[in-house]
């Protein structure tokens, strides 16, 4: 079947410190809303605070979770790609406010005029009134050929082509898959890499995790197998079935243990705490804080005098959150494979009473 998707410096593993334990009421949840696998952590700057990996990889088999499963994170690569993107700002490749036309000029011609002033930091923001790309009611996009650059290159030039959706004080941001090709564009068109490539550099090369791409391989390995949610029932998905994001992968098509992404989440956690590293404190509090409502790949939230970054991710089969506390330097994240209304109720569940404990 093709499967058609919808979205929604501690380089060592860090000190395990177990403050609490919360296994017993996060593997009732999981029970409770027929999720079949979930890992969780809770973690500090430099610590991790609660780990736990519960269930097993598919309702049709009895390998036992460990927390080195692997995940797909769905939207939640849009903060790793902006993440990618900063260093290259840092490194002077970019500015935040480079426009998009300074390095595509060629596009001008068959683009909508109210693309024209659109920017790097709009893109990344959502506020350049790029088409969402959902993967509901989405225009019908052209089977491109050629590499991955390519296929983003011809995808760009057809989504300028489009009408703008309005951007206004009402709607000050509209999420757009669309705009992360876009704002990957402008950085493979500056590096000469493409974004598949600049994955590796940073994340494994650079920074030693294991980040890989599309969803977690279970045909060759034992691994999480994703589920969709088909007639009522949960259905899991084999990772050789045929899924394409339409040229969005920069948005959400990334896969990663728990254990790595934690060391990901550290680093923002302590780049936000005022610590460089590889990023400076001075970006992360940009990426995070810089834009008001959904800064770039996190969206900003308050919630009883708490300051958070927070996002979410799914392409249909997995569902992740991640939330940052930026005033108590604490991050929460659940990952799971599955995706359907009673997982994402679950998962709020889980998230609320680990604040709870941990934030108050």
């Amino acid at each position: 079947m093709k499967f058609k998707v919808s979205f929604v410096f501690f380089l060592c593993l860090p000190i395990l410190i177990y403050g609490q334990d919360h296994t017993r009421f996060v593997d009732s949840i999981r029970v409770s809303n027929a999720i079949p696998e979930l890992s969780y952590a809770v973690v500090s700057g430099d610590k991790i605070l609660e780990i736990n990996a519960l269930g097993l990889h598919s309702i049709d088999l009895k390998d036992v979770a460990t927390i080195n499963d692997r995940f797909h994170i769905g939207s939640n690569t849009k903060a790793m790609t902006a993440f990618i993107i900063a260093k290259y700002v840092e490194k002077g490749k970019l500015k935040w406010n480079t426009k998009f036309f300074d390095l595509f000029p060629d596009l001008k011609k068959t683009s909508k005029a109210e693309y024209y002033e659109i920017t790097l930091e709009k893109l990344l923001s959502h506020q350049a009134g790029i088409q969402p790309f959902q993967g509901e009611n989405d225009p019908a996009v052209p089977d491109f050929k050629g590499n991955p650059v390519e296929k983003r290159n011809q995808f760009g030039k057809f989504v300028l082509t489009l009408d703008p959706v309005q951007i206004n004080s009402e709607h000050k941001y509209v999420y757009s898959n669309a705009g992360y090709t876009l704002a990957t564009m402008m950085v493979e068109k500056v590096t000469g890499k493409s974004w598949e490539q600049l994955v590796d550099q940073v994340f494994n090369k650079d920074l030693k995790l294991n980040v890989k791409l599309s969803w977690p391989e279970n045909q060759k390995a034992k691994d999480t197998w994703g589920h969709s949610f088909e007639n009522n029932k949960l259905s899991p998905v084999p990772s050789n079935t045929d899924y394409h994001l339409d040229y969005t992968e920069p948005a959400g098509d990334i896969n990663i243990k728990l254990t790595d992404y934690i060391k990901f989440i550290q680093l923002n956690i302590q780049g936000l705490q005022g610590h460089d590293n590889y990023l400076k404190a001075s970006t992360y509090n940009f990426i995070h804080k810089g834009i008001e409502d959904y800064s770039l790949g996190w969206f900003n939230s308050y919630e009883n005098n708490q300051d958070f970054s927070t996002h979410s991710g799914t392409a249909g089969t997995y569902y992740t959150i991640a939330a940052i506390d930026r005033k108590k330097g604490i991050g929460y994240i659940v990952f799971t494979n599955s995706f359907n209304e009673a997982t994402v109720n679950g998962v709020r569940l889980i998230i609320r009473k680990l604040k709870k404990e941990y934030g108050s």
